[in-house]
C-alpha cells in the first residue's frame, strides 16, 4: 500500500515518512502541489495525505485535480492552522478527512487505517457488482430465486430500509450489494459491520465514531461508519447480534438521521441507507427480550427471504459453472469436470454451510484434481462426513449402535453444520451453537474433527 505525503516541510515528511514504513506503508513524497499531480499521474497511490498550505497551489485548491486524476484515492487534509470553515470546504471538495498539526503518531495511523478501509469497501462494491451484473447478484431458475430478483429490482430504485434474511453463505451481502449498485446512491460509499465480529464494548464506536478520551485507548477523534457512509449504503451484517445500548443508539439514528460520537454531544447528521441482515428469527429473538421490537419495525421495512441451497438443488448445476468460472478467472484454477455420478452425490449433499460452502469444495476440487473428470469417489472425498442429510435421518450412525455411539455422531453433525455455516469460524459456529469457544475446542478435539 502507498501512500503520498505532501507537504513542504521536510521534517514532517520524514515523521511521516517513519511512522508509516513502521506500519509496513510504501511512501512517496511531494512538496508541491503541483509536484504531487505529477506523481499522480505517474502512479496513483492507494491514500494522500496533503497539507492545507503549499508554496504556489493549496492543498484546496489541489482536491479538484487530485480527484479528476486519481479518482476514488482518499484524501487526508493536514493543518496547522486548522478552522472549522478549512474542515468544512476540504470536506465539501471530497476531502476523506481532516487532521490538525501537530501530528500525532495514532491519529495518522488510525485516519490512514479508516481512509484505507473505506477504499476497499468501495473498491469491493465496485467489484461485485461488475461481476454481478444487474439483476444477476444470484445465480439460479428457480421460483424462489426469481422472486428475491424481483424484490431486489422494486427495493433498489428507493431508500426503504431492507432486512435480508437467511442461512450463512446464502449470499446476504450479495444482495446488500446488488441493491446499492442498482440504486441512486451507487456512487457513494458501501460500508459493512459485521456486528457479530466486533467486540461488544466496541460496537458502538465502531458504528458511530468516539471522541478523545471516551475510553482507554481512544488517543483520537474517529469518525464511524454511519459518517463515513453518508450519501451510501450502510450494511449491518448479523444485526441480532448487537447489545442493547447499540440497538438503542441504532433505533435513534434510523429515527432521526443523527449520530452521536462515543463520549460526545455533539449531533452529527447523517444521510445513510441501512441495508440489515441476520441468519436468525428476529421475532424470536424479540420474543426472548434479545431485540427491541421497535427496532425490528424500523428495519423490517422490506425483508428478503433468501431460500437455502438445499431448497433449490436443481440450482446447484447452474452454480457449479458459475462458480467454477469464477475460480478460472479470479483464481486461475483449473476445475475439473463433473460427470453425472459426481453431480448426484452434489445434490443429494445438505450444504449447511450454502453456496459459500459450494464454493470451498468446489475449489478444493480443482486444487485436487486440476483439470481432469471427478465422479462421486472424489466428490464423496472432498465433502465433510456424515453430511448426506440435512437432517441427518439417512445417517446410519444415527440409526445404530449404542445411544452414546449415536449422541456422539449427532453432537459431530451438529458442530460440522455449524462450522461449515461459519466458513470455519470456531468463534462464529460457537456462538451459533450457544457455548463458548474454549468448550467447543474441547469437543472438537474429543470428536477428531479438528487437532
Amino acid at each position: 500500500m502507498t501512500v503520498l505525503v505532501v507537504d513542504d516541510e521536510g521534517n514532517v515528511r520524514r515523521m511521516l515518512r517513519a511512522i508509516l514504513e513502521e506500519e509496513g506503508y510504501s511512501v512517496r513524497e511531494a512538496h508541491r502541489a503541483e509536484e504531487a499531480l505529477e506523481a499522480v499521474d505517474e502512479r496513483s497511490p492507494e491514500v494522500i495525505l496533503l497539507d492545507m498550505v503549499l508554496p504556489g497551489m493549496s492543498g484546496l485548491e489541489a482536491l479538484g485535480p487530485l480527484g479528476e486524476r486519481a479518482p476514488g484515492v482518499p484524501v487526508i487534509m493536514m493543518s496547522g492552522e486548522a478552522r472549522l470553515s478549512h474542515a468544512v470546504e476540504a470536506t465539501r471538495k471530497g476531502a476523506f478527512h481532516f487532521i490538525e498539526k501537530p501530528l500525532t503518531p495514532e491519529a495518522v495511523v488510525l485516519t490512514v487505517r479508516g481512509a484505507l478501509e473505506v477504499s476497499r469497501a468501495r473498491d469491493l462494491a465496485r467489484a461485485l457488482q461488475e461481476e454481478l451484473g444487474p439483476g444477476q447478484e444470484l445465480v439460479g431458475e428457480s421460483r424462489a430465486i426469481e422472486e428475491v430478483r424481483d424484490r431486489v429490482r422494486k427495493v433498489a430504485p428507493t431508500d426503504a430500509r431492507t432486512l435480508i434474511v437467511g442461512e450463512s453463505g446464502t449470499g446476504k451481502e450479495l444482495v446488500a450489494t446488488a441493491i446499492h449498485g442498482l440504486s441512486q446512491r451507487r456512487g457513494g460509499p458501501f460500508l459493512r459491520v459485521n456486528s457479530a465480529a466486533i467486540p461488544r464494548d466496541l460496537v458502538e464506536s465502531e458504528m458511530f465514531g468516539h471522541e478523545r478520551g471516551a475510553f482507554t485507548g481512544a488517543t483520537e477523534r474517529r469518525r464511524g461508519r454511519f459518517e463515513l457512509a453518508h450519501g451510501g449504503t450502510l450494511f449491518l451484517d448479523e444485526v441480532a447480534d448487537l447489545g442493547k445500548e447499540a440497538q438503542a443508539k441504532l433505533l435513534r439514528a434510523l429515527e432521526t438521521g443523527v449520530v452521536q460520537r462515543v463520549g460526545g454531544s455533539e449531533s452529527v447528521e447523517v444521510d445513510v441507507r441501512v441495508i440489515a441482515a441476520t441468519n436468525r428469527d428476529l421475532r424470536k429473538e424479540v420474543a426472548r427480550g434479545r431485540f427491541r421490537e421497535d427496532l425490528l419495525f424500523r428495519l423490517e421495512v422490506v425483508p428478503i427471504q433468501l431460500p437455502p441451497l438445499r431448497e433449490r438443488p436443481d440450482d446447484l448445476p447452474l452454480l457449479v459453472e458459475h462458480l467454477s468460472g469464477r475460480l478460472r478467472t479470479k483464481q486461475g484454477l483449473s476445475p475439473p469436470v463433473l460427470n453425472g455420478t459426481a453431480m448426484d452425490t452434489l445434490m443429494r449433499y445438505p450444504w449447511p454451510g450454502n453456496v459459500r460452502e459450494l464454493l470451498n469444495v468446489l475449489e478444493r476440487l480443482a486444487i485436487l484434481f486440476p483439470g481432469r473428470e471427478a465422479g462421486d469417489e472424489e466428490v464423496a472425498g472432498v465433502l465433510p462426513k456424515g453430511g448426506a442429510s440435512s437432517e441427518g435421518v439417512d445417517d446410519p450412525s444415527l440409526r445404530d449402535g449404542s445411544l452414546a455411539d449415536r449422541l456422539q455422531a449427532y453432537e459431530r453433525q451438529l458442530i460440522l453444520g455449524a462450522l461449515a455455516r461459519s466458513d470455519g469460524n470456531v468463534a462464529a459456529a460457537a456462538r451459533e451453537l450457544r457455548t463458548d469457544r474454549g468448550n467447543l475446542y474441547r469437543r472438537m478435539k474429543r470428536l477428531g474433527i479438528r487437532e
